[in-house]
């Protein structure tokens, strides 16, 4: 019997809260490198350097390069050492964290994310994803520590477009139903170099998942006007918090295995990783022959708030089965999260099972 759950050492959401970043940062180290995603460093780097000469720490300011690459992670890695930082703070997407995550890990310094989306879970894990300099996947890594703190400031996340929230309910999407599957093929966590999941885990990737179908359409309502309501504040820490904790303490499978194939098609390159998930998480229920009642509930569900459902919905017009076993040869990748689903796995499989859930899905456009 063992088990093993871990996360970040502290996380705050609350609207207003980037202008107390600096106070949090204090206690932590007195040294800084911000990286910041070009987006959001026009309007929020002038107040944070303030706050940080006020709090008396000294703040190096980077922009975020745009893609998790090995050289990005190295680039930032070099200036933190340059500057003796104690602290890499990434303000920004789910690229930009995983960026900072492997640079301080890398640097010895503590770990700050500030999301400014909610776009994916990436904000809270020890794991970070490699993309190539054009976007393919190359690599997920396990890092030794979990981020010091995640600050969260809704009132920024709600000013986002909300596709990016849109993204994060993707991506979280894929939580409970990767669980099922870990759980079902008795895989281990991504904890301390593997566990079995403690119930801690599982009741957090399953709570995730009701707070989706509860408050999913609401919330993509409201921040479409951008209004912050009850709906909103959920779906922002299911998003970032809940799916973070989960996928990690229980697991991943083909949904993102699928993702990780489906960034081998130039097509898809301009699709967030959320939107490609969603993709793959119903790809990954007929993989897996659930119930079709469950596969249609899913496909109406993503559809009720703009998630894709076909291929032609990530702008793949090729569907010919050789473009669709690039998906799922990369997908059966040696260490591919794929291996997680309680199936045979075969590229012959995997392709069809694409194949098939987007000619479902597309019956299901017609009778909708």
């Amino acid at each position: 019997m063992a088990g093993a759950f871990g996360g970040p050492n502290t996380y705050i959401q609350r609207g207003g809260e980037i202008r107390k970043l600096a106070t949090h940062v204090a206690p932590i180290g007195k040294r800084a490198v911000v990286v910041m995603d070009r987006a959001v460093e026009a309007s929020l780097s002038s107040d944070l350097r303030d706050d940080f000469d006020k709090q008396g720490i000294e703040a190096r300011f980077a922009t975020f390069g745009g893609e998790c690459t090995t050289g990005e992670i190295d680039r930032i890695g070099r200036l933190a050492r340059d500057c003796g930082s104690q602290v890499l703070i990434g303000v920004g997407g789910g690229k930009t964290a995983d960026t900072v995550k492997s640079a301080a890990v890398a640097v010895d310094a503590r770990i700050v994310i500030v999301p400014t989306i909610a776009s994916s879970d990436a904000p809270c894990s020890a794991i970070t994803v490699r993309y190539s300099p054009n976007g393919v996947f190359e690599e997920s890594v396990n890092l030794p520590r979990h981020p010091d703190l995640v600050l969260v400031d809704t009132d920024i996340v709600v000013q986002a477009p909300a596709r990016f929230l849109v993204a994060g309910i993707g991506d979280a999407l894929s939580t409970w139903f990767e669980a099922r599957s870990n759980m079902e093929s008795r895989s281990k966590n991504y904890v301390a170099g593997g566990f079995p999941p403690t119930r801690a885990g599982i009741a957090v990737a399953c709570e995730c998942h009701e707070v989706l179908m509860r408050d999913a359409v609401l919330a993509t309502m409201a921040v479409e006007k951008k209004l912050f309501t009850t709906a909103v504040d959920n779906i922002i820490e299911a998003n970032i918090l809940l799916s973070g904790l989960g996928f990690e303490n229980v697991g991943c499978s083909a949904a993102h295995g699928i993702h990780d194939g489906l960034t081998v098609l130039d097509e898809t390159h301009g699709f967030l990783h959320g939107e490609k998930v969603a993709f793959g998480t119903l790809c990954l229920l007929m993989l897996e022959s659930r119930p079709i009642e469950e596969i249609e509930a899913m496909i109406r569900f993503c559809r009720s708030v703009g998630l894709p459902t076909t291929l032609g919905d990530l702008n793949i017009r090729d569907v010919s089965r050789s473009a669709i076993e690039r998906v799922a040869v990369a997908a059966l990748a040696p260490g591919e999260s794929t291996f997680a689903t309680p199936v045979a796995l075969t590229v012959p499989l995997v392709t069809d099972a694409i194949i098939a859930l987007d000619a479902f899905a597309q019956r299901i456009a017609v009778s909708a």
